[in-house]
């Protein structure tokens, strides 16, 4: 199962437009998808890929792993959840399937909406060490704990913006004229 719900989150991280890491995720409830996110700008904003995150625009004055406040991109995981939301579809219980490890925010969120497992496919940890224990402190809180799937991701250099670096990769389905 586990397998089969990540294959579907790497189809919904095609839909992300965010200049930095492509993220997709999908929220299952008794093994049911309920929801489904993707990272990028808040609805009726300029996506990401058009120039409508500074942060991503400007990756010289925002080197990685800062500057996080002024990203106006909404994460996959948040997004999922804001759509089962907005929607009344409960999430108590579910498990979340990420393309990436979440980070300290969605973490938080999830537990709040009390999310009971997490699988991801690539790994992500705070840059800072001095972070990691707090960070493995929410991790912790899963009841039915949080877990990396493996799975084959044909798409990785495009989706992650560390092995995409510098490389004009186009996204899947996409050729890059110049």
């Amino acid at each position: 199962m586990d397998h089969y719900m990540m294959g579907i989150a790497i189809a919904v991280r095609s839909r992300a437009n965010c200049l930095g890491s492509k993220v997709g995720a999908l929220i299952a409830v008794d093994r049911r998808i309920v929801s489904t996110g993707y990272n990028g700008t808040p609805s009726g904003m300029r996506n990401c890929d058009q120039g409508g995150c500074d942060r991503c625009a400007d990756p010289r004055r925002f080197p990685p792993g800062t500057a996080y406040d002024v990203c106006i991109c909404v994460h996959a995981e948040q997004n999922a959840l804001l759509a089962a939301a907005r929607f009344g579809i409960p999430v108590a219980g579910a498990t979340i399937y990420t393309t990436l490890r979440p980070c300290f925010g969605c973490f938080k969120e999830l537990l709040q909406a009390q999310v009971e497992a997490v699988r991801y496919l690539h790994e992500w940890a705070p840059r800072d060490p001095s972070l990691r224990n707090e960070y493995e402190r929410l991790v912790s809180a899963f009841v039915s704990g949080v877990q990396q799937v493996t799975v084959e991701d044909p798409d990785r250099a495009w989706a992650m913006a560390s092995a995409r670096v510098g490389t004009g990769q186009a996204p899947p389905g996409e050729v890059r004229t110049s």
